[in-house]
């Protein structure tokens, strides 16, 4: 009897305990479906009234605006092995050239500087930046570095960026993504596109957790938040912002753009620019192909249009640990950062988001102890069944009208929220995922209490919210299915190849008193052939290597190779074959450069490197309208003894001044980009600019004078240039 009695004791303040968390859950069940309602009343007023009027905006108007310079930026601490495969995929999915990375490394993480290296050997428009202090400090502080050295890069190149993007190492970027912020980064200081996790198996119910908790916020909260306050929190990858709002952040923050001590930067720089009146957008923006179309599968409940929009894709954590891990530092940055940083405002409405923002730090609790007690009173009733002669103990919670509505209430409101789970995480990746998201509402619970648990710990250890250290978590990306190239020093290259032995390797590389290549220098000195360079240029490169004889070349409009881009990329066209045109170069092309070759000429490309001096005097052939460089007057040329040495001579004056002004590649690349639709050349454009003076561009054409003179054993003033 006495177990009876405190079992019976214990139910009975177990009632009182159902008493409270059915009323909670009542009043937070309709504040969620307050959003609902919004959104679907939104939506259907959208539908039958907004775009009868005003249709909406066909994806291929994004590239009818001129492309601006755009820099991303990549926070970087122990990313080894992810920075690299991040900067190939974009290169060869993302539709726009005019972007930068620039990755925020640590002075004590030489694993990842070591790949950033390696990856910015292949790429000029990745950046490595080290920050001041070791790591891992904040990504705020990491942020703030990065900025500091994209405002040096602009100093340098002579040009401002207009947008500036946040993206972690481990994102995996859509194709449109640039041409998107491109189009609104003038109308727009804060622009935010929805995250979509990639789905693991089906049974790793952690990471599927995140799968269904984005699909749900990017697909309805955000964008009623959006609608109803103008403020948009920043997801801290996909955002972009506007010049105008990072130099506002940097005024306001006394030179600093980013709060240092905040765990979740990008949450706190919505709500202060949303303060100094900038205008803020959440972006679902579909690029709906025919391809697209026929890869969603009749049945799958999958949209065709809302599975296609512009996103950021990533791995989030499939374990318990590290989501726990990640989601505590979202917790201590939303939840009581945000409370301390965040005052309640006289806008009722932003409160109301505010609210729902915070309430987090009750709900995660609630939802864990309503588990609880949902699980004892299933044990009872089960016994209850399954006895004959058991107590109806149970018969204590129904004397209460008033609790049986609110429970019956209660009902209907998880009905509904399982209901709008499954129709969002349906809309993006089909109905079996749908249907996994309801058994995962239980274990995200789980995980959300314990990473309340842990935040709450970690606040009460150190004693102030601010101090809580960036607690970093491990990432995972996408296999390219190819084998990454090292860059390898040409002049190893040569000595492997028997080109050269290695005290000459040495004795050319401290020749400090030319400024010219090193390539370059061991031709002109007799000590390496024209072909030889060119093949240890392609061995670098990890391309062919391909004699291509200037007048062989055919006419370059019949290639669908214009002016403009022949001279843009130092590149002739060779023949075409199997749909892929062959071009040649006589320097490395990056991945970037060839994706906009391809997109530019409308085929496929692949590049061939060819001998010093032969797409020089090719173009020079089909493009200059020099009578001295007409095809007949080069055939009678050809004869000579020295023709060979000739060809060699001949390099493009963008090579020459970079030489001489020592321009980075990254800074070449760019200015080159706004070189492509002007009318001057290359040398006059870059004075212009004010990238180079006039004594830079006059020593330049003097070496180029001059390497045609020696070969022509005449005055260098007379030399054909």
């Amino acid at each position: 009897m006495d177990f009876l009695y405190w079992f019976a004791s214990y139910l009975f303040v177990l009632k009182y305990v159902v008493y409270v968390l059915s009323v909670l859950l009542l009043f937070f069940g309709l504040d969620d479906l307050f959003i609902d309602l919004v959104y679907w009343g939104r939506k259907c007023y959208r539908r039958l009234v907004v775009y009868r009027k005003h249709p909406k905006l066909h994806y291929s108007k994004l590239k009818e605006k001129p492309e601006q310079p755009l820099a991303i930026m990549v926070p970087a601490w122990q990313e080894q092995d992810v920075v690299g495969p991040m900067a190939e995929l974009a290169a060869s999915t993302l539709d726009y050239e005019n972007y930068h990375i620039f990755v925020g490394t640590y002075p004590n993480d030489e694993k990842t500087q070591a790949d950033v290296d390696a990856v910015c050997a292949r790429f000029p428009n990745v950046h490595k930046i080290v920050c001041a202090r070791p790591g891992p400090t904040s990504k705020a502080d990491c942020l703030n570095n990065i900025i500091a050295s994209i405002f040096t890069f602009e100093a340098q190149a002579k040009f401002q960026f207009k947008g500036f993007i946040l993206h972690d190492a481990e994102d995996v970027l859509s194709p449109m993504e640039m041409s998107l912020f491109n189009y609104l980064v003038e109308r727009k200081d804060l622009i935010q596109l929805p995250v979509f996790p990639f789905e693991r198996k089906w049974y790793e119910f952690t990471s599927g957790s995140y799968l269904d908790e984005f699909a749900e916020i990017h697909g309805k909260d955000v964008p009623v938040r959006e609608a109803l306050v103008g403020q948009v929190p920043s997801a801290g990858v996909g955002t972009c912002f506007s010049r105008r709002a990072i130099e506002l952040l940097i005024e306001q923050g006394d030179g600093i753009a980013f709060d240092v001590q905040s765990l979740t930067e990008d949450y706190d720089i919505g709500f202060r620019l949303k303060q100094h009146g900038m205008s803020e957008v959440f972006v679902h923006f579909p690029v709906l192909t025919d391809s697209h179309k026929q890869k969603v599968k009749k049945g799958s409940l999958k949209s065709p249009s809302y599975s296609s929009v512009v996103c950021v894709r990533e791995y989030f954590p499939n374990t318990f640990t590290t989501a726990v891990r990640q989601k505590s530092r979202w917790i201590i940055g939303i939840v009581f950062q945000g409370m301390k940083s965040h005052a309640w405002t006289k806008d009722w409405k932003l409160n109301y988001f505010l609210w729902r923002d915070r309430r987090g730090g009750i709900t995660n609790f609630i939802g864990f102890m309503a588990l609880l007690v949902l699980f004892q009173l299933g044990c009872v009733w089960a016994y209850q069944l399954l006895s004959d002669s058991a107590y109806n103990f149970l018969s204590i919670y129904g004397d209460e009208p008033w609790l049986a509505a609110v429970l019956w209430a209660n009902a209907v409101l998880l009905g509904n929220r399982m209901l709008q789970r499954f129709v969002f995480v349906s809309r993006y990746y089909g109905w079996v995922q749908g249907v996994l998201s309801l058994p995962r509402m239980v274990w995200g619970n789980i995980v959300n209490f314990f990473a309340n648990l842990r935040a709450v710990r970690q606040i009460l250890e150190i004693g102030d919210v601010k101090r809580v250290a960036w607690d970093k978590t491990s990432h995972d990306f996408p296999s390219l299915g190819e084998q990454r190239v090292n860059h390898r020093p040409l002049g190893e290259i040569l000595v492997e190849l028997g080109a050269i032995d290695r005290e000459q390797l040495q004795s050319a590389l401290t020749q400090g008193q030319r400024k010219v290549k090193l390539g370059r220098y061991l031709m002109r000195e007799g000590l390496i052939s024209g072909e030889q360079l060119g093949q240890a240029l392609a061995v670098q490169a990890d391309v062919s290597y391909q004699d291509c004889p200037p007048l062989a070349s055919v006419e370059q409009n019949e290639l669908g190779i214009t002016k403009a881009v022949a001279r843009r990329y130092g590149i002739v066209g060779l023949y075409k074959e199997d749909g892929v045109l062959t071009i040649a170069s006589e320097q490395y092309l990056s991945p970037v450069a060839i994706g906009a070759i391809s997109r530019k000429i409308g085929t496929k490309v692949k590049y061939v490197i060819a001998q010093p001096g032969q797409v020089t005097l090719a173009l020079l052939m089909h493009f200059s309208g020099r009578a001295e460089y007409q095809h007949s007057a080069l055939q009678k040329r050809a004869v000579w003894a020295n023709w060979s040495r000739f060809v060699n001579a001949h390099y493009s004056e963008l090579e020459a001044i970079s030489e001489v002004a020592m321009l980075s590649p990254s800074v070449v690349n760019q200015v080159m980009i706004g070189q492509e639709s002007s009318e001057d050349g290359v040398g006059e454009y870059l004075l212009e600019r004010g990238v180079i003076g006039a004594d830079i561009l006059q020593q330049a054409r003097q070496h180029m004078q001059q390497a045609l003179a020696e070969v022509l054993g005449i005055d260098k003033e007379e030399s054909l240039v």
